[in-house]
């Protein structure tokens, strides 16, 4: 049985403390987040690419985010991640991908890719050597 939505990404990042001013509010920072999380996930490299994908998905996400005032612009998403601490985001994604690789029985698995300094030949049409490591916990 996978895990609900609202027992994971809402759940996790529950405690993350909201750095706003309580007039300015007008989108729970719960969904700003969820909608991050999930447009990075498919894909999303900008702030304006989160909002476009949350358009897109509007009616999927509103079946279990509250989205009072609709989908929050690309400058909302950025100025709220602008403000969030960063050390508390990373220790609740942190822990909601440990929970969710324990809910499905899966392993997190470390890589790390690095291009060795100068071992490209333009004259010789050699490509630079790229190194990748991965290590089991």
């Amino acid at each position: 049985m996978s895990p609900k939505f609202e027992d994971t990404i809402l759940k996790h990042f529950s405690g993350i403390e909201d750095p706003r001013i309580d007039r300015t509010k007008q989108h729970l920072l719960k969904d700003i987040i969820a909608i991050a999380i999930l447009a990075v996930l498919s894909g999303a490299d900008s702030w304006v690419a989160i909002e476009t994908y949350a358009q897109a998905k509007k009616e999927w996400l509103q079946e279990f985010l509250a989205l009072p005032n609709g989908i929050p612009s690309h400058d909302t998403i950025a100025r709220v991640f602008a403000k969030l601490d960063p050390q508390a985001f990373e220790q609740c994604f942190q822990r909601w991908v440990e929970s969710m690789t324990y809910a499905v029985g899966a392993q997190v698995i470390p890589i790390d890719g690095k291009t060795i300094r100068q071992s490209f030949d333009r004259d010789g049409f050699q490509k630079a050597i790229h190194v990748v490591s991965a290590q089991v916990l």
